[in-house]
């Protein structure tokens, strides 16, 4: 018991799961889950492997699998590049759960300080380009390029109808395999080649194109002349910049980008196999609405007090459905978080000094490797150098390396080497002695002359400062910046201080235990591109929950390849795509979406070239099974794919959904089960009983990788054996299909979370935390079904894992919105649940498996004494404008200040006896959202805000 990770995972103890099953008028268990769960969707399979071993145990486990992969010194580059994370921020945000356990910042009052911390990032991002809007991160530059591809293309087509993209031939070929992808769904055509020929030849007439810089071979190119003819005929230019490089080299800003995307990984993130890492894109102001993903604006609260929060959120995908921006749900805010932490930790003379000692490395191999007569293909060059080595040399050379535990980057006849914040002085003198087998002396100095023919050349050089603002040049010692990130940190609510009850987020408890191993060099210094027998120890891992999640839905085969749920969307509807055309029906380009499923399901359906089409619910929130038929009767021949979330975001287990799936297979169609609610099912049930092919699983939902205040995620798919062969490949296969992100395993770095999370509890332990995430659910239902109607029950008056509260009557009766209520929820202690999603001015509820009674029943409390307060406004004229729920939250200025309402500060502030102990301050009042969007600020203020003001 004392190392029993089940008992330390779920919430409740014997005695509390007793009184709630009492409650509920069950004697047991099992009499509860009979009643719960439709007894058509049971699965009776018992999992065969999956006896649980200790926390203490699994961290010597998982040090025993590190030690199988090899930890080589990578030059391999092309994107991803040894770092150095800062103690201070390993220690104070990176294990620190105030940062990886927090929501996503809907809820802007108890979400400033990440707000802050991000509103840092993009201005790190419009810093370094020159481009005047960035968004909060995206998930890996081949997305951001792809997503930057079609903001481009939606531009173009107002004016004309030019669908062809075109992408210099020297950039990253992981990124010109997601770009293919994307394209291929909205009907683009891709032409690669030399950027400048291309251009030249006048019988294309692209919409936009795409250049690396410097590009994969480490070249550094004047660009003037592309751009020159991009202006004159109208195209939209897109470059890939290495954002450090950018500190040395002129910006795509000033070159005269439309946009620039990226990675900032290189900002003291670890490879980790492939991620999580933050991308970037910044873009000219034209594109602010359709720029994708999360953009943090300035705004103001009531009283008039600056305040962020997230701006122009009627992009999202949620509210527009297929005709969203984007997909784009999941960003990767930690990770974005991390970055920005690390260039204040180095400022811009730090920052550009690492770039300056980076770069010396890299001439002073340039030159040396020159003296020794090797053919150096890079001229002009930041970082990488690209060597002709053909014959046997090449094997030769590779065989040389190994010896010495080094990875270079091979493509006969050549050798790329890129030096990172790693690379020492004694790294190149042993690269240079590979060269040297034959004794021939070497000087082991600088030979590299300063005569502007190679390095960085001067009309590439950049002459503009950058991130002058205060908050880069303040906090470079380490006490500095840890009371900084307390600052920040003081400002938000995390898991480590109250349920987070978020329905359809399932934010969960993130094992301390699981996230141990993700800072050991074993599985952080690992290239995604190293060979594959250097990380025995990762496939392990990978093969290993490949087959437990096989197990787990049901299915034949998996892919971990994608980033988000959304991508998993995305990569599953690609599947289904591809086996349609297989079978030469490529005209099943109807995607059936009933109203109850998953928000970014109608986008990822557009995506992926479907054609949407809506099928209604009825009053219990279930498929409604007449306008299903009317609807697959009318569109007959061309269904592909009925996308359906099981449970719904209605928070229910559709009774008819076999009948569905069944009929929709009768009519040749396939079943994508989204698995945001897969937390409902583990165990109990699977997609594959319920008729699905494909499914994707939020390893951040259901199998508790941190939230992260909105990413990393990770959204693996299994398929049917049929579906297998069109599985995501490697992006650097030779013949590259449906490929959705730039690493073959996603972020491979946090499959070892949710791997240690389900090996901890076992199989007993994985359908017990099903189990009491039903209960906890029920349990909330049964305490505020007096005070809040639920909105949708199966016929035995059960919800799923969630519920939703109909706050539209209390519009009715006192003029108070659902807003209003998750905003006094502040003044309780407890961030809001889910809002007006998906149903308008409803709250949804999700408890999840790992909170106890005593804090239910904490924010059932609170729920309902703030009942109470909207029946004293019912019943008091004089609370009808001026109450406790319209003026929420109430911060500490307001406790200090004036006071003029009609209730009492103890009222206000102090509402139960609970709270007097879980006080939780917002730093600000209700943010003015609307003023935030008619004023979009997404940057830091500039050094001249902070400039004296003269007297006067």
């Amino acid at each position: 018991m004392i190392h029993n990770f089940l008992h330390r995972h779920i919430g409740n103890n014997a005695i509390d799961e007793r009184n709630m099953l009492n409650d509920l008028s069950s004697d047991s268990m099992k009499t509860f889950i009979d009643k719960a769960i439709p007894e058509s969707i049971k699965d009776a399979r018992q999992m065969t492997d999956g006896v649980p071993i200790n926390e203490h145990d699994m961290v010597t486990y998982m040090k025993n699998i590190s030690l199988k992969n090899s930890v080589y010194k990578s030059f391999i580059g092309q994107g991803y590049y040894g770092t150095i994370m800062p103690s201070v921020i390993q220690r104070n945000v990176f294990e620190n759960p105030s940062w990886y356990t927090p929501y996503t910042p809907y809820q802007a009052e108890i979400s400033q300080g990440r707000l802050e911390s991000l509103l840092n990032f993009q201005t790190i991002i419009t810093e370094l380009t020159a481009l005047p809007i960035a968004n909060a991160s995206l998930l890996d530059e081949g997305t951001a390029a792809a997503e930057a591809m079609i903001m481009v293309l939606k531009k173009a087509n107002k004016k004309n109808g030019d669908r062809t993209f075109l992408v210099d031939e020297h950039v990253f070929p992981q990124t010109l395999s997601v770009l293919k992808t994307r394209a291929e769904g909205i009907d683009v055509s891709i032409v690669t080649g030399d950027i400048l020929s291309l251009l030249e030849a006048e019988h294309e007439q692209p919409f936009g194109v795409l250049v690396q810089y410097p590009d994969r071979n480490g070249e550094i190119k004047d660009l003037k002349h592309v751009i020159e003819i991009c202006k004159e005929r109208h195209i939209k230019i897109i470059f890939a910049a290495d954002i450090l490089s950018l500190t040395l080299l002129k910006t795509p800003g000033e070159w005269g980008a439309d946009i620039a995307v990226g990675s900032v990984q290189r900002f003291g993130l670890p490879m980790g196999y492939g991620g999580p890492h933050a991308a970037y894109i910044a873009c000219d102001e034209e594109y602010k609405r359709q720029l994708p993903g999360r953009i943090i604006g300035r705004s103001r609260d009531k009283h008039g007090t600056p305040a962020l929060r997230m701006a122009l959120q009627t992009r999202e995908q949620h509210i527009r459905r297929d005709k969203a921006t984007s997909n784009i749900c999941t960003a990767q805010a930690l990770l974005a978080n991390l970055a920005a932490m690390y260039v204040m930790y180095h400022g811009p003379a730090g920052l550009k000094q690492l770039a300056e000692t980076i770069h010396a490395h890299t001439k002073d191999l340039f030159a040396r490797l020159i003296a020794k007569g090797v053919n150096v293909k890079s001229n002009h060059f930041f970082d990488t150098l690209t060597l002709h080595v053909p014959g046997d040399e090449f094997d030769e050379l590779k065989k040389r390396a190994l010896e010495n535990t080094i990875n270079f980057n091979y493509e006969y006849p050549f050798i790329r080497l890129s030096c990172d914040e790693l690379t020492t002085a004694q790294d190149v003198n042993t690269i240079i002695k590979m060269f040297d087998q034959s004794s021939q002396k070497d000087e082991g100095h600088n030979m590299f002359k300063d005569d502007h023919s190679t390095g960085i050349p001067n009309e590439c050089t950049r002459d503009s400062e950058f991130l002058s603002q205060a908050v880069f040049n303040h906090y470079h010692s380490e006490s500095a910046l840890m009371r900084y990130i307390k600052q920040l940190e003081d400002k938000d609510l995390g898991l480590n201080r109250a349920m987070i009850p978020l329905g359809s987020c399932t934010m969960k408890l993130n094992p301390a235990t699981t996230m141990i191993p993700l800072s050991w060099p074993e599985y952080a210094n690992i290239h995604p591109y190293c060979p594959v027998n250097q990380v025995s120890g990762y496939m392990e891992i990978i093969d290993e929950m490949k087959t437990i999640l096989c197990e787990i839905t049901g299915f034949d085969a998996c892919s971990m390849q994608p980033n988000s749920g959304a991508q998993g969307e995305f990569a599953g509807l690609l599947t289904i795509r591809a086996f349609h055309n297989s079978k030469n029906e490529g005209n099943r380009n109807i995607a059936l979406i009933p109203e109850s499923a998953h928000g970014t399901n109608p986008a990822s359906a557009v995506m992926a070239g479907y054609r949407v089409v809506v099928i209604k619910c009825d009053s219990a929130g279930a498929i409604d099974w007449t306008d299903y038929v009317k609807k697959a009767d009318q569109y007959a021949g061309d269904l592909g794919v009925l996308m359906i979330t099981y449970p719904s975001t209605h928070g229910v287990f559709d009774t008819n959904i076999q009948k569905i799936t069944q009929d929709f297979h009768e009519r040749g169609g396939l079943i994508y089960m989204d698995g945001a609610n897969l937390n409902a099912m583990v165990g109990v049930s699977s997609p594959k009983i319920i008729g699905a092919d494909v499914c994707h699983i939020n390893l951040h939902k259901t199998f508790s990788i941190p939230h992260g205040g909105g990413g990393p995620g990770m959204g693996p798919i299994c398929v049917e054996k049929k579906l297998e062969p069109f599985l995501p490949c490697s992006p650097l296969a030779e013949d590259p299909k449906n490929v959705v992100n730039a690493a073959p395993f996603g972020s491979a770095l946090i499959i070892i979370i949710s791997y240690m999370y389900i090996k901890m509890l076992g199989n007993v332990g994985l359908r017990k935390s099903t189990e009491t995430a039903l209960l906890n659910a029920n349990y909330i239902k049964f305490r505020l079904q007096n005070d809040y109607p639920v909105l949708f029950t199966t016929a035995s008056s059960c919800v799923a894992h969630e519920l939703i509260l109909d706050c539209r009557p209390f519009k009715k009766t006192a003029q108070i919105s659902a807003e209003d209520i998750a905003k006094r929820l502040m003044d309780y202690g407890f961030h809001a649940p889910t809002l007006s999603w998906p149903v308008p001015d409803t709250l949804m509820i999700e408890p999840t498996e790992s909170e106890n009674k005593a804090e239910i029943d904490r924010f059932c409390d609170a729920l309902i004494s703030i009942k109470k307060e909207i029946d004293d406004i019912v019943h008091d004229p004089l609370l009808a404008s001026q109450n406790l729920l319209v003026n929420a939250p109430h911060t500490l200025a307001d406790l200090v200040g004036e006071w003029n309402h009609p209730y009492s500060k103890k009222q206000a502030f102090f509402p139960n006896q609970s709270i007097q102990e879980k006080r939780i301050w917002p730093s600000v009042n209700r943010v003015d959202n609307a003023f935030g969007d008619r004023n979009l600020v997404c940057t830091c203020d500039p050094i001249e805000a902070y400039a004296e003001q003269p007297v006067s």
